[in-house]
């Protein structure tokens, strides 16, 4: 036990995990059995004689060669994981609230059509409610999308506040979403009922304007009006000036109780189709140019304690001068009973992270970070001073927010132009030349010399929405695979400068397994297609059940699946939300790290792409229903599908073809492995067959993207047939 050391009762404590000694066994003897499979590997290799041999066993080879490194990356979240817990009620005892930091809390958003506002309302009321100093509290939604829809959602958030914002302290609320809180609320009182009718007729004015895109029936005085007037005719979503409006100022605005309100601030950037704008890297680092202390990029607030858990660690002095960041664990809500898309990314935001927090500390995960402001600026121990003195995170602002000196300033630094010949994004601020600029920027800040640590409270901090079609899913994932490729081939590859940087590979490991995972996909798509395609053509690549490298084979999958299965148990996942999350593995590696990995390469040869899309957090009822009852979502024809179908197609054509050689008294022996390969790609493929076969609804298979895979499979297995007889 580590307990905190500025104080004299602890504040926080750290302990490693039992399972720390066996992963080191584990990987002792796992190692070994690699280093026999890639010498059975190199044998058929150099025994092979005719090009179909040699094929099959340079192929085999590769992907072996590559779930061995996966493998061997990921033992960096295994050397020594371990968890934290934090002792906020030791906090209030000893620290006076008037010695508190300030706290801005950031709010991005960019599409009022795929990010509903009403959700960005409730996340601003949820951060607004905390129970912390009003006057040390300051919100800024970001709205990269520039659309005046956002800004009268948030209007409507600022005036329904003074309602909630008391209530929530007279009620004595815990979920400060109103939302969440209605959602969970079981007896119906007065109280609650007023609240609840507010909160309705503000949610259908929101979602009025949405709908009829206009928010004129709404404004009502000279000063709102005056907010909307940037909205012209030449103002577009790519082209528009910069917005800024202050709806709260902390000390002169009150709630119905008379109590501060904190500072509520909306934000879009000055954006011209001109100047590079670096998508939410861009966004972030405009509001990292108003003054503050610590920032955050959250999702829905449950957990109105959530400051205090940060405290913990920020009082401790022994530990903060060298603390880039807390991250909290992303958590979602909505998910379904299986979570079928894996969407709670448990490996990712929970499992991983512990593992990491043992090392240097966890990944940014682009939302509930909790940001040191002064990490933003160099290392910790030489400061960068930014181009401008105002700007230096050591700088005291003693003006109002409304003040016209901030708003002046706060318009030049949020300009397009700005950022030119300058260390924004480079040296300063969050870091560009990546699509997943969190990932990116702690990475750059680990190398730097910082730390980061993983804060997993009982209760969740932060709730966020999910995709609920496989589409957005695996969209959302190639966006993803770009951006760690993009991270993974620039001059800042964890490969390389990483292992300098860190002063060795262990922390490095993590960074290599996230940013090469989208080679995943060559490994997947072997397995998915080449010992099926051989089956079907009478081939047999694996060793005999009587072989003593079956043995191997066998160990190596189910030791690898049981190791992956248990940890997902003890961080209290079910068995069947971990069958949900290996079965995605498989998908993704047939479609989105696939499609993203072409996509990079088609931006590295200068062909033009779709470049950055967000993910639709928007809910149709239909596929609401669907994805509840545990349904996969296609729906509409789409490539990415092609390679998921095909594969079904085949895995169970061989499925097919090895059980009927079985039954008919063929060699068992020779055709196990490649059957059991076919039977479990056949297994994992159930969700698929429904969709293409069973089902009727609007979320099936595409008929178009069935016929097609139907042919796509033909002509991989005559293209099959005919290379195997050279």
């Amino acid at each position: 036990m580590e307990p905190s050391t500025m104080l004299k009762a602890p504040l926080h404590s750290i302990r490693s995990m039992p399972r720390t000694v066996f992963n080191h066994l584990f990987a002792g003897v796992y190692t070994i059995a690699l280093l026999f499979l890639l010498y059975h590997h190199a044998f058929k290799l150099f025994s092979s004689t005719t090009f179909p041999s040699f094929f099959i066993s340079i192929s085999m080879f590769i992907s072996d060669l590559l779930l061995a490194f996966f493998w061997f990356t990921a033992q960096g979240f295994r050397i020594r994981p371990v968890t934290r817990e934090v002792f906020p009620e030791n906090l209030e005892e000893m620290i006076d609230k008037k010695d508190f930091p300030d706290i801005d809390i950031f709010i991005c958003t960019s599409d009022p059509y795929k990010e509903p506002p009403i959700d960005i309302v409730n996340t601003a009321l949820s951060v607004m409610a905390y129970d912390y100093p009003a006057e040390k509290l300051s919100i800024y939604v970001s709205d990269d999308g520039g659309s005046e829809l956002t800004l009268f959602a948030i209007m409507e958030a600022a005036k329904f506040g003074a309602h909630w914002l008391a209530f929530c302290r007279e009620n004595k609320v815990l979920d400060r979403s109103p939302a969440e809180f209605f959602r969970l609320q079981e007896t119906e009182i007065s109280k609650t009922e007023k609240i609840k009718i507010m909160y309705e007729d503000m949610k259908r004015r929101i979602e009025n304007v949405i709908e009829n895109e206009k928010v004129a029936q709404y404004i009502t005085s000279q000063q709102e009006h005056e907010a909307f007037s940037p909205w012209t005719k030449t103002f577009t979503r790519r082209d528009h000036p910069t917005v800024i409006q202050v709806l709260l100022e902390s000390g002169k605005d009150v709630d119905v109780s008379g109590h501060s309100m904190p500072n509520l601030v909306y934000v879009s950037r000055e954006k011209s189709s001109s100047s590079p704008h670096h998508f939410k890297a861009g966004a972030l680092n405009a509001l990292v140019r108003f003054p503050n202390k610590v920032e955050d990029v959250p999702n829905l607030a449950v957990n109105v304690r959530t400051p205090y858990n940060v405290l913990c660690y920020f009082f401790d002095n022994s530990i903060r001068p060298k603390l880039a960041y807390i991250q909290f664990p992303q958590c979602f809500h909505g998910l379904n009973k299986n979570d079928i898309y894996s969407s709670e990314m448990q490996r990712w935001f929970q499992i991983n992270p512990k593992g990491m927090d043992g090392l240097t500390g966890p990944h940014c995960m682009g939302t509930g970070s909790f940001f040191m402001r002064r990490a933003l600026f160099g290392g910790p121990s030489a400061m960068l001073q930014p181009e401008m003195p105002q700007l230096s995170p050591d700088h005291v602002v003693s003006n109002p927010i409304r003040s016209q000196h901030i708003l002046e300033l706060a318009n030049t630094v949020a300009g397009c132009n700005y950022e030119f010949q300058t260390n924004w994004g480079e040296q300063i601020g969050f870091r560009y030349g990546s699509l997943v600029e969190d990932l990116y920027t702690g990475y750059r800040l680990h190398c730097q010399g910082w730390k980061s640590i993983f804060c997993q409270p009982q209760r969740a901090a932060f709730l966020g929405n999910i995709p609920i079609s496989l589409l957005d899913a695996l969209n959302q994932l190639k966006r993803w695979t770009v951006g760690f490729l993009e991270f993974s081939f620039s001059k800042y590859s964890p490969l390389t400068f990483g292992i300098q940087a860190m002063g060795g590979p262990l922390m490095s490991l993590d960074y290599i397994q996230y940013g090469f995972l989208p080679l995943w996909s060559v490994s997947i798509t072997i397995y998915t297609f080449l010992p099926q395609l051989t089956l079907l053509n009478g081939i047999y690549i694996f060793p005999k059940v009587t072989s003593p490298w079956f043995f191997l084979y066998a160990f190596l999958f189910l030791g690898a699946y049981a190791q992956d299965c248990l940890e997902f148990l003890f961080s209290q996942a079910t068995l069947r939300r971990w069958w949900s999350e290996q079965r995605i593995w498989l998908i993704r590696g047939l479609t989105c790290y696939l499609f993203g990995t072409l996509e990079y390469l088609m931006q590295i040869l200068g062909i033009a792409t779709h470049g950055f899309n967000v993910t639709s957090k928007a809910v149709d009822d239909e596929q609401s229903k669907r994805y509840h009852q545990g349904l996969f979502e296609f729906g509409v024809p789409s490539p990415i599908f092609l390679p998921l179908a095909t594969a079904a197609i085949i895995n169970f054509a061989a499925f097919l073809y090895g059980t009927m050689l079985v039954l008919k008294g063929g060699n068992t022996e020779d055709v196990f492995v490649q059957l059991f390969i076919a039977g479990f790609g056949v297994l994992n493929c159930l969700p698929i067959y429904e969709a293409m076969i069973i089902r009727t609804d609007k979320g099936k298979m595409p008929t178009k993207t069935t016929i097609t895979s139907i042919i796509i499979a033909c002509g991989l297995y005559l293209a099959a047939f005919l290379m195997l007889q050279i």
